[in-house]
Parts: structure tokens; sequence; C-alpha cells
């Protein structure tokens, strides 16, 4: 559970996919000018997220690893197939986004049309398959924590989009230099919005116990400060002695 939690909150805020890696960066640009249409490109890849990273988890478990396709027998464990990957995890990818797509364009026409081309193009937002790749780079170890992963991963994007819709339909009554006005003061921010995003990593401390390292370097410590007490106290004991003699 503590593992589940962790990745969670590690996934929305401190590796955030906009602040962290800046990915879909584009789409986080050109439809934050509204919230409404903010919070559903938002919800859309959050979904997206949730089912393309678990499937391409099995994929990459069953399929495309060294040694994956072991359960069709032991002749065929010497195969790899991961040069496949970016193939198969993109078409995953578009199959989901096109589910989306007929999904938001039965029930909410409005919201389709204020999307425009950017609801087709979350088939190639570097956001999407960047979740997928993570995931495999970083060899997350089971199914559910893959759907975490994508869940949380698509959280933060959402988060990202619906802060910076929020400050730029406020910003509009503000009175910004001219230089600055549009992308220039979107750009500056992001930027703040990343520092404060980053702030978060002090949170997961880890566990507490002191790596291996420490605890032996504290241990030899402990050892040398016994042994040097031994030596002091072996000194005053021949020194008094001395003394009693005379």
């Amino acid at each position: 559970m503590l593992e589940h939690l962790e990745l969670f909150f590690k996934s929305i805020f401190i590796d955030n996919m906009v602040f962290a890696v800046f990915l879909g960066m584009c789409s986080y640009l050109a439809v934050s000018k509204k919230v409404s249409t903010a919070v559903g490109l938002g919800a859309a890849v959050i979904f997206v997220l949730a089912v393309t990273v678990p499937l391409n988890w099995l994929l990459d478990q069953y399929l495309l690893r060294d040694g994956a396709l072991v359960w069709l027998g032991p002749e065929y464990a010497d195969y790899n197939l991961s040069f496949l990957s970016f193939i198969l995890f993109i078409a995953t990818i578009a199959t989901m986004v096109q589910l989306v797509e007929i999904v938001v364009e039965k029930f909410s026409p409005s919201l389709y049309n204020s999307l425009g081309i950017f609801l087709p193009l979350i088939a190639v937002n570097c956001a999407i398959l960047g979740g997928s790749l993570f995931m495999q780079a970083r060899e997350i170890p089971s199914l559910g924590l893959a759907f975490n992963y994508g869940v949380s991963s698509g959280i933060g994007w959402f988060l990202a989009i619906l802060a910076i819709a929020a400050i730029r339909e406020k910003i509009r009554y503000s009175n910004v230099p001219a230089p600055l006005r549009g992308l220039g003061i979107t750009f500056i921010i992001t930027g703040l919005m990343g520092i404060g995003f980053q702030s978060f990593g002090g949170m997961l401390t880890g566990d507490n116990e002191p790596p291996e390292e420490v605890q032996s370097a504290t241990v030899e410590t402990i050892d040398e400060k016994e042994i040097n007490k031994e030596i002091e106290d072996k000194e005053k004991a021949v020194s008094y002695n001395e003394v009693v003699n005379k």
C-alpha cells in the first residue's frame, strides 16, 4: 500500500509530466485558454493514460522484452521483440484515443468542437507515449502499479493544464506588459509553477532506516570510540599504579 501511495504522489507532484520532464507542452499551451476546455482535455488524457499504460505493461511483459515469449515454450526464450515497442505502444494509444474521440463527439459535441484538432492529436501527445516509455524504463513490477502510474501521471498533467488555464483566464484582466502578453507570461508562470511542484520532493523521504553504508560507518565509529576508551582506561590504570608504587 505504501508503495502505491508513494508512486501516486511522486508521479503527480515530483515527476509531473509538464513541470519535470516538459512533455505534452503543445496541448498544455494551446488548450489552456479556458478552464472548461482544459478540464475536458485533461479528463481525456487521464483516461487514455489509465488504459494505455497497463495495456502496454502487459505487452512489454508478455511480448516485447527479452525472454518475454517464454510462455509460448522454452524454444522462444531467446527472442527479443523490444524493437517493436514504439510501434505497438503507439498503436495501443491510437486505438484508445479513437475510442475517446467517438465518445466525446457522441455525448459532448460542444467540447468536441472546442478541443478541435487537439483531441485526435492525443494519439501523438508525447506525454501519453512518455507514460508508457517511463513505465518500461523504470521496470514497474506489477500491473496494479502500472495502472497507478498511468492514472497519477494523467492527474498530474490534468492539474498542470487546469492551473494554467485558471491563471490565464484571470490575467486577461491584468495589466501585463505588452512584450509578455500571450505565451511570454504563460512561460514565466509555468516556470514558477514548476518550481512550486518540485518543492514537494522533500515529502518522500524513503525508509526511516539509514542506508547500509551509513549503518556500517556508524558501527565502525562506535567501535573506534570503544577501543579508544579502553586504551584511555588502561593508560589511567597504569599511571595510577606507578603513582602508588612510588
